[in-house]
């Protein structure tokens, strides 16, 4: 029963993304555009940096990774859940293609910068 109603909560709060067990959690993104470059701002709290991977597919930049659960001690009753804990994928379409892009990527206090350099056009 307390599993069915922790479906049925994360089905009403989280975005959809087909199905909860391919993703339940799409972190919030900011996109900047600078004069020679873009940058990606994505807040990733309590993501580990060796759990995100980031790439691309033509105009697409790919983020993906996993925010695992920390338990407080050994024996816990679940009271109240509000955080995700699990595996996502952020997609995010640039108006160009990233796949020949520079990229770069900065981790601190939570938030993953992605700095992305376009291909020098010749």
């Amino acid at each position: 029963m307390a599993d069915d109603l922790i479906r049925w909560m994360q089905t009403l709060f989280m975005p959809a993304a087909g199905s909860l067990e391919e993703t339940c959690w799409r972190p919030a993104a900011d996109v900047y555009h600078c004069a020679d470059s873009w940058w990606v701002k994505l807040d990733l709290a309590g993501v580990r940096p060796e759990d995100i991977s980031v790439g691309t597919c033509g105009q697409t930049l790919i983020v993906r990774g996993c925010r695992r659960d920390h338990h407080v001690q050994e024996d816990y009753f679940r009271y109240r859940l509000e955080i995700a804990y699990s595996r996502f994928e952020r997609r995010i379409e640039l108006p160009f293609n990233v796949d020949g892009a520079v990229i770069s990527t900065q981790y601190c206090d939570g938030m993953l910068l992605v700095r992305i350099e376009e291909e020098a056009q010749l």
